[in-house]
């Protein structure tokens, strides 16, 4: 084993991966550590030629040590490294969709539903890697079979697949799922005992962690949200319900929001799926609109958002509250104009977190269905900018 003192560098990184994959314990834990400070704050520089270059195989053996059952230092750094690796757009390309994609996805998932202490890092690193929107349609659709089973499974068909384990955070029913007894190859059979499962709690982790992996969660699910065909898998579960009641329940006004806070997730979740038809009515049901319709008077990026999700939802100009038209008009109307610029709004949000044909869309909906024109337009002036 390398002397602690040694300041790992890049050509120790096969020996390393030779002592990760075939010691245990300390050793290995040691081994991860190096591999995690190669890519630490310190040496961003080497984050893409340790992913990108061919020269070396870390992420296999990394999503390997995801699941230590003996080590929970090896799980930490294998996570802390992931992430950092998962970073650069490069790398986000190689993790997602490359050779090993199957591999640290798999072992993500699996981290976060043995319900680790690192489950929340594991989110964090899913999420990452969903800001690759080539990747995401692809990352939901994470589905493993049992073993000697052959044919694919459909991700909601299946316990242990990404989106089912996600949903598994939102509704805190993370389960340990039984092995399955391999007595024929038929479909019940394989799948019979996994459906009857006992709902067992989670280990009692601490509950800022629980609150952390929600967080993340949210986070994850709000990139995913993205593509049209998860949608349609999303709105087949729980989520939309539960992510109604995260900004329902929030004991924060919405003015008061954070970045990447729980209810900023939550809304952002809300809007990537109100752009799609077929997710509209799980968020109607969800009782989505009355919660919408109380922020669209807010100032600032939540009231903008919750005004683009209530007309994309279908909410006529009439039953926005007062004040709510005019304002949902204005932001909309300057969001056009920023995108068309391709520039964002100081302190509020960045180009290219909202997308041209949803706001139109949004825009079109209030204006079409607007009584009175010269109304609006007297409302607000910088209607002119859209015409």
């Amino acid at each position: 084993m390398m002397h602690h003192s040694h300041q790992p560098q890049m050509d120790d990184i096969p020996k390393l991966l030779n002592i990760m994959t075939e010691k245990r314990g300390q050793q290995s834990a040691g081994a991860v550590k190096h591999i995690y400070v190669l890519c630490d704050v310190g040496h961003k520089q080497n984050r893409v030629p340790m992913v990108c270059s061919g020269r070396y195989n870390v992420l296999d053996p990394l999503a390997e040590c995801l699941n230590d059952p003996h080590n929970n230092d090896t799980r930490r750094l294998a996570c802390l490294a992931l992430n950092n690796l998962s970073i650069p757009k490069e790398c986000k390309t190689v993790m997602a969709l490359g050779p090993s994609s199957t591999a640290i996805i798999g072992g993500l998932c699996k981290a976060i539903a043995s319900c680790w202490d690192e489950a929340y890092l594991c989110c964090i690193c899913l999420m990452n890697l969903s800001f690759l929107e080539d990747g995401i349609t692809r990352m939901l659709q994470y589905s493993p079979a049992p073993e000697g089973y052959s044919l694919p499974i459909h991700p909601l068909d299946n316990p242990k697949s990404l989106v089912r384990i996600i949903e598994g955070v939102f509704n805190d029913t993370l389960a340990v799922v039984p092995k399955v007894p391999n007595n024929g190859n038929s479909y019940s059979s394989i799948f019979g005992n996994m459906f009857k499962r006992t709902v067992t709690k989670p280990k009692p982790t601490s509950v800022t962690k629980k609150g952390e992996l929600l967080r993340w969660a949210c986070g994850l699910v709000k990139n995913l949200a993205k593509s049209e065909e998860n949608a349609a898998v999303l709105t087949k579960t729980r989520i939309p319900e539960r992510v109604v009641d995260n900004i329902k329940t929030s004991a924060t006004p919405p003015s008061q929001w954070t970045t990447n806070s729980l209810e900023d997730f939550s809304l952002f979740i809300v809007l990537n799926l109100a752009q799609w038809q077929v997710a509209r009515p799980s968020l109607i049901e969800a009782g989505s609109i009355d919660v919408l319709k109380r922020i669209t008077v807010e100032e600032g990026i939540q009231g903008l958002k919750a005004s683009l999700s209530c007309s994309l939802l279908g909410v006529q100009p009439s039953g926005f509250p007062q004040d709510g038209l005019a304002m949902a008009i204005k932001s909309i109307s300057e969001l056009i104009a920023n995108i068309g610029e391709e520039k964002g709004k100081e302190g509020q949000y960045a180009h290219g977190v909202f997308k041209m044909n949803m706001a139109r869309e949004a825009y079109d909906n209030l204006i079409d269905s607007a009584d009175d024109r010269e109304e609006l337009a007297i409302a607000v002036p910088l209607l002119n900018f859209v015409h």
